[in-house]
């Protein structure tokens, strides 16, 4: 069996990043991803990331059916690939707001406001652009303006201006609120993913095995003290390896919580119903679950501008040859190219988020309008709604038992409508109304009643794939693990992705994530 100083289970935005921290101190480190490698050349080009969600590259977890979303089931596509989320995501590079991290310190989390994780966001960073105060231009991760905005796009951009909003050309800056373009994590004209990035300046250390196509099945735990893990391959061998130091838990929020309690640290009833011996009793455990929910206001275009159709036929050919030769061209976008952030409230902070993508959009559980247009999605910030992650029983293979409270909360509702209000004014400001020829949904009529949008939310709603809060931080005994990112009652185990938040951040997740693996690898590296 061999051995290592650090076992990292999952190799998304979060393995890599700690990874590759922890192989530059001179740590031997075996990786482990359940799915393949990133040498999809559909990961590489930003536009095409559509191609991947569906493919094997990805996980789509089902919930159970959800009452508050007019009963539907709800669908959470998360990447099963090297890179994970950053390998086919939208490439969006947003922090949230200091007021977040702020307010994680307040939860408990001590060492986590803004003064003390914006130097680990700048240490991560090489943005092409901008430096001091709020940016870095050394580290890994590289973020960029990309190098083609779409004529939508841009007439959002303008339209907002129009209804009223400032341009914000940092949404990462000293203020988030207002509408603009995203930064991105791209570089070269390609994505660069944590994989593209963290772990290709460490591929081939003699200190680094990388190992694919291995699901880690459980943490091999001797009393109190993980000390290695167990997995299974694809084609049914199984094996396992033993670390030195620590077993680091990247697996994301929906699965980090599932292998937590497949080796026995959960919710001790829960456990033993499925058969499963308690190692610790952490009702915590794969609670607090939170997502950023959005919903698509559709206008229809004049002309035949959108996205659709530019991946067949002699189009597809010529977008393909101009990425290949010259990295420039419609096939450099992250498609989401522009947005925005509004208070709807009068609050302390914006509670609403734009993701516009210039096409009309479908769901996994459903197809996009046909023709050309541009898909208008608010999102919902700081949701209240919260669900959970649990066992059906005690085989890895099985689908998780997941409830994801979708619109659980009356007040997600509201907010959701508030965003739908907004986006209809500003697909009738003039920059888009020259190129757009009507609404499609929620209503092709001006006037809609709230009760009439609150059914459009329920029915509608779907996930941005920002799951998070499974194992949730903080310094009280309910805690999942600690502000050192221990799981509380288990040795030489931590977790470093998304599922320790205690509340979801203000944007998009994975820089956030890609700094947790930063401060994982800091406080393993200092014990």
């Amino acid at each position: 069996m061999e051995t290592y100083d650090y076992i990292v289970v999952g190799g998304g935005s979060s393995g890599c990043a700690v990874t590759h921290r922890l192989v530059k101190a001179g740590k031997s480190v075996l990786l482990l991803e359940d799915g393949p490698p990133d040498n999809s050349i559909f990961i590489q080009m930003p536009a095409t990331f559509i191609r991947v969600l569906g493919t094997e590259r990805a996980t789509v977890f089902t919930s159970e059916p959800q009452a508050a979303a007019a009963g539907r089931q709800t669908f959470v596509p998360q990447g099963r690939t090297l890179g994970g989320g950053s390998s086919v995501n939208a490439m969006v590079y947003i922090r949230g707001t200091s007021l977040d991290y702020n307010g994680w310190a307040t939860l408990g989390c001590t060492g986590w406001s803004w003064s003390e994780v914006l130097p680990v966001f700048k240490r991560a960073e090489s943005h092409m652009r901008l430096s001091e105060p709020f940016h870095g231009t050394q580290g890994p991760l590289k973020v960029s303006d990309t190098r083609y905005r779409h004529p939508l796009s841009l007439a959002f951009v303008r339209a907002a201006q129009e209804t009223g909003f400032g341009y914000n050309d940092d949404f990462n800056g000293q203020d988030q609120s207002g509408f603009g373009f995203y930064h991105t994590t791209t570089f070269d004209g390609q994505r660069g993913s944590t994989a593209a990035t963290y772990l290709a300046e460490v591929r081939g250390a003699p200190n680094l095995t990388i190992a694919t196509g291995k699901l880690v099945t459980r943490i091999s735990i001797d009393g109190r003290r993980a000390t290695g893990v167990q997995w299974r391959a694809k084609n049914g061998e199984s094996g396992s390896a033993l670390a030195r130091a620590e077993v680091i838990l990247a697996a994301g929020a929906l699965a980090t919580p599932k292998l937590l309690m497949l080796s026995g640290v959960g919710p001790a009833e829960h456990l033993r119903e499925r058969g499963i011996a308690v190692v610790h009793d952490s009702p915590g455990v794969g609670r607090n679950y939170q997502d950023h929910l959005e919903v698509s206001i559709y206008g229809r275009a004049c002309e035949p501008i959108s996205l659709l159709g530019n991946d067949r036929g002699l189009k597809a050919l010529r977008h393909g040859l101009q990425w290949k030769l010259f990295r420039s061209g419609l096939l450099t976008s992250n498609v989401v190219e522009s947005g925005g952030f509004v208070d709807t409230t009068g609050g302390d902070r914006p509670d609403i988020q734009f993701h516009v993508l210039p096409t009309l959009v479908g769901d996994v559980d459903r197809e996009p309008l046909p023709g050309h247009g541009i898909s208008i999605n608010p999102c919902i910030l700081r949701p209240k709604s919260r669900g959970s992650v649990l066992l059906r029983d005690d085989d890895p293979a099985s689908p998780i038992l997941f409830d994801s409270g979708a619109l659980e909360n009356e007040s997600d509702v509201q907010a959701l409508v508030r965003g739908v209000k907004l986006a209809r004014r500003i697909l009738r400001a003039p920059s888009l109304a020259r190129v757009v020829s009507e609404e499609i949904k929620p209503s092709r009529e001006a006037d809609v009643s709230d009760r009439e949008l609150e059914d459009y939310v329920r029915h509608h709603a779907k996930t941005v794939y920002h799951p998070a809060g499974t194992c949730r931080m903080g310094s009280d005994v309910a805690a999942v693990v600690s502000p050192l990112l221990k799981v509380n009652g288990v040795e030489g185990l931590r977790v470093c992705d998304a599922s320790i938040m205690p509340t979801i951040v203000s944007g998009n997740t994975n820089a956030p994530t890609i700094m947790i693996a930063e401060r994982c690898a800091d406080f393993a590296l200092a014990v």
